[in-house]
């Protein structure tokens, strides 16, 4: 009997950012122009329902450009960049290659190289295995880059020579963590250089602010979005943080904790950067089976970025 009354607060901005629907719309252009299949390299974007679909349409997914057999097909590299090697090894396969990277993954790349070309040494602030800071990592010769995940790194980090020292950051960390790490490493190296402008994307902060705003009123929280989004993830932790402790990720594999909802007034939602819309509806359309349900859209910035695509693409 659907008599619990419910109210939802619907995070804005959420879901998809300008770089995950630029990289779908190249792997969409591409099976359009060249034909399927197109090879894509690593999960475009990391959403399961995303890759999903676009297999249907005829795009395969691989890990390295080795395990492609057909190397006469195209192949996109995914949205969270990758190391300078790989377009490299593409070439010498003779392979057509759409680089989907997020242009402010793109950025940070040629702000390491820029560093080192300066004579700094470069912190990453990200977390390891990650597929952008293996991407950022690979723009430079081994050694070039230290990675530092958490403020214990910070403490514990020690430079070996003398050299002028520069930080950056991976796109999608959670804002909050990142200023207390960048606050040790100054206190350490009072000329640490820091990027120009901010590495964290618009889109990451904008969830991030968005969820803070709405979390600290709600009695659970969901972040719709899958395991390996990081900053699906890092929304979580900020919705946590800002004073609702009962926040979880819903992914592909989740079941919906009804009973516990069935304890709260308010709950609130949001979805990573990579989550489709169709994702969120879905999960209050169940929820409407079982509650009367009332939506409260709280929007904190209007989005309007768009990325184009490569132009050998239109």
């Amino acid at each position: 009997m659907k008599n619990k009354e419910l109210k939802i607060l619907l995070s804005a901005p959420r879901g998809f950012c300008a770089g995950v629907e630029r990289a779908i719309e190249i792997v969409e252009k591409s099976i359009q122009k060249y034909g399927a299949p197109v090879y894509v390299r690593h999960e475009i974007v990391h959403n399961k329902h995303v890759v999903d679909n676009l297999k249907n349409k005829g795009a395969v997914f691989v890990e390295e450009l080795e395990e492609i057999d057909d190397k006469s097909r195209p192949v996109i590299f995914s949205a969270h960049g990758v190391p300078k090697k790989i377009p490299e090894d593409a070439n010498n396969y003779e392979m057509t290659y759409v680089d989907a990277t997020c242009p402010l993954v793109s950025k940070v790349h040629r702000e390491a190289e820029n560093l080192f070309k300066a004579g700094y040494h470069i912190i990453l602030i990200g977390h390891k295995n990650h597929p952008e800071v293996i991407g950022t990592m690979g723009q430079l010769k081994k050694g070039s880059i230290d990675l530092i995940q958490n403020e214990e790194e910070a403490i514990n980090y020690k430079m070996n020579d003398n050299k002028k020292i520069a930080y950056i950051t991976q796109t999608t960390l959670s804002v909050d963590d990142t200023k207390e790490i960048i606050n040790i490493l100054k206190r350490k190296f009072p000329n640490l250089k820091e990027p120009m402008k901010e590495d964290i994307c618009y889109a990451t902060t904008n969830r991030q602010m968005a969820v803070k705003e709405i979390a600290k009123n709600c009695d659970m929280f969901f972040v719709i979005g899958s395991r390996n989004s990081s900053n699906s993830v890092r929304l979580v932790e900020v919705a946590k943080k800002s004073g609702c402790e009962n926040s979880q990720l819903i992914h592909s594999e989740s079941q919906i904790p009804f009973e516990e909802i069935e304890n709260c007034r308010t709950i609130g939602i949001s979805s990573g950067a990579s989550a489709p819309e169709i994702l969120v509806e879905n999960f209050i359309n169940e929820l409407k089976t079982k509650f009367l349900i009332t939506i409260d859209e709280v929007e904190i910035i209007k989005e309007n970025v768009v990325f184009k695509v490569p132009n050998k693409l239109n």
